[in-house]
């Protein structure tokens, strides 16, 4: 939550504009590593929250490779999108994030034997 939040076009309006094929691919790198920790650790396929985690993890392996492998093109992408764009997608991410919080949070009601 806190990486959607520093990265929140509302926070920081110009970020994605300085944003240079090294460093798009230096992020990539972070995304692959952290989603192949998260599916390698939870690549479950339940039907409930937990399922948010799985695709999530998956979301940020692929998301890291596009990142990575075609650096300069997704610079040229991102230049080239609107900062309302940016702010759908990232409120949509920070809502999911939002949900596995406080999931992963929250108190299981103790079960009386």
């Amino acid at each position: 939550m806190a990486t959607l939040v520093a990265e929140f076009p509302l926070v920081q309006p110009h970020l994605c504009d300085s944003q240079i094929p090294p460093v798009v691919y230096l992020s990539g790198v972070l995304m692959f590593v952290a989603g192949l920790a998260v599916v390698r650790a939870h690549n479950l396929w339940s039907r409930n929250w937990t399922v948010l985690v799985t695709m999530t993890g998956w979301f940020l392996l692929v998301l890291g490779l596009v990142r990575m492998f075609a650096a300069s093109q997704y610079h040229q992408v991102a230049a080239g999108t609107r900062s309302t764009v940016f702010m759908l997608l990232e409120g949509v991410l920070l809502l999911v994030a939002l949900i596995i919080t406080y999931q992963g949070y929250r108190r299981e009601p103790k079960q009386h034997a």
